[in-house]
């Protein structure tokens, strides 16, 4: 840590290095979280954070723009390089934001859109009652079926032909499938509907090959650009070429007005890094460490959800085993595991309790864990739910995990001691 932040305010200098050193000496699980490279860290606390750029490249509402217009144009031509996409807006400051920019782009309130059910599988900004989606328009919720937990696309076909929504949305934040882009999109063009496909989780997957990509299929892409595209927290819009004035407008001065340029280029920095012939190689990695940790977890005795992954991601289901996902969390956190609580489809339990635990590869599959350190951890997540009051084992998977950190150490100049 720079000193100048230790001798201004030494409660957030204590706060970031005692952040550091959480990151550092914690097996880091939760799918959507992953660890940004320096070069994208020194982007974002670069002096583009001083800048104001409302407005877009060679149209900005003021001066002193030369250089916003160099990353952010990087930013936009990387991003369509990346997906193959006809335009990109990189301006949204979120995943959420990029969202409600799309729907404000091509509906009315009120308009019907079919989306993922929350709780197997979707996002809050989904059509969740609570959230703007769900308030400005009528969502008609889809989802998996019971026996296999897979993705009900014959039930979506018929709510697609009953109730012709103007949209669906297809994508997730906890399923653990490939997604039919290619179906969704039959299904839309039939009803006379679009399509916006959100990718948050497995936009890394997607530009490695991993997963079918839902550019051809799809009206509008929403993404975050963090998680499997390690980059900075923000969010990224791909559209067709009809859309893009709609999408620009709608995004500035629509739902934003100064973009981050700071995080501006930090995306361009991660998008370069994704171009990287290397990317590729990393996302097969995170892959294979989510089929073999799912593995060593089900050896355990677990049920998975779906019965495995194809993706990033699993889902645990702890309910069978009379636990809720609230107490599996907090039982990994304090051996050095962290994992998220989750709702699993047909949950017994509700969201703030949750039937599951959502577990992740993205962020281990960074520090350079491989297949034999996600054997080992899904022994010791197995052996650490099975066992709950088993102090001596706590004792020794919170060993076991500060172990394999030390091996596979994470921002080596950034874990100084806390003050």
């Amino acid at each position: 840590m720079r000193r100048e932040l230790e001798e201004v305010d030494p409660e957030v200098a204590r706060a970031v290095r005692a952040e550091a050193q959480r990151q550092a000496n914690t097996l880091e699980l939760i799918a959507s979280e992953n660890f940004v490279s320096e070069a994208v860290l020194e982007a974002m606390g670069s002096v583009f954070t001083n800048k104001y750029a409302e407005g877009y490249p060679g149209k900005r509402y003021y001066g002193g723009c030369e250089f916003s217009d160099v990353v952010e144009e990087l930013a936009r031509s990387r991003a369509k390089q990346l997906f193959g996409a006809d335009h990109a807006n990189v301006q949204p400051h979120s995943g959420a934001q990029a969202n409600m920019a799309v729907y404000l782009a091509a509906l009315q309130p009120g308009d019907t859109v079919l989306g993922m059910d929350l709780s197997h599988g979707g996002h809050l900004t989904h059509g969740h009652p609570l959230n703007f989606s769900g308030i400005c328009y009528r969502f008609v919720p889809y989802g998996v079926r019971k026996d296999d937990e897979r993705i009900d696309y014959d039930a979506l076909e018929a709510a697609a032909r009953e109730h012709r929504p103007k949209m669906i949305v297809a994508g997730a934040s906890a399923y653990p499938r490939t997604i039919d882009f290619e179906r969704i999109g039959r299904i839309a063009r039939e009803v006379g509907a679009v399509v916006m496909a959100d990718i948050a989780h497995i936009a890394g997957l997607i530009v490695a090959g991993l997963h079918p990509s839902p550019v051809p299929h799809c009206e509008f892409i929403t993404s975050t650009t963090h998680k499997t595209l390690r980059g900075p927290r923000a969010g990224l819009i791909l559209c067709q070429e009809q859309w893009a004035k709609k999408i620009d407008k709608i995004v500035f001065p629509g739902v934003q007005g100064g973009p981050h340029m700071h995080i501006i280029a930090a995306k361009a920095v991660a998008f370069r890094e994704a171009l990287e012939p290397g990317f590729a190689a990393y996302q097969r990695r995170i892959v294979e460490n989510a089929t073999t940790l799912a593995e060593a977890v089900a050896r355990e005795g677990f049920r998975l959800v779906s019965g495995g992954t194809d993706n990033h991601l699993f889902l645990v289901d702890v309910a069978s085993k009379g636990m809720t996902g609230r107490q599996a969390e907090e039982l990994l956190e304090r051996t050095g595991i962290t994992v998220n609580k989750n709702a699993i489809p047909f949950d017994p339990y509700p969201p703030l309790k949750a039937g599951g635990i959502r577990v992740g590869t993205p962020a281990l599959t960074t520090r350079g864990m491989g297949p034999e350190e996600m054997k080992q951890i899904g022994w010791m997540i197995g052996r650490v739910l099975r066992e709950p009051e088993n102090e001596e084992l706590a004792g020794e998977v919170r060993t076991r995990a500060a172990d394999l950190c030390a091996r596979f150490p994470l921002y080596v100049s950034r874990q100084e001691a806390p003050v």
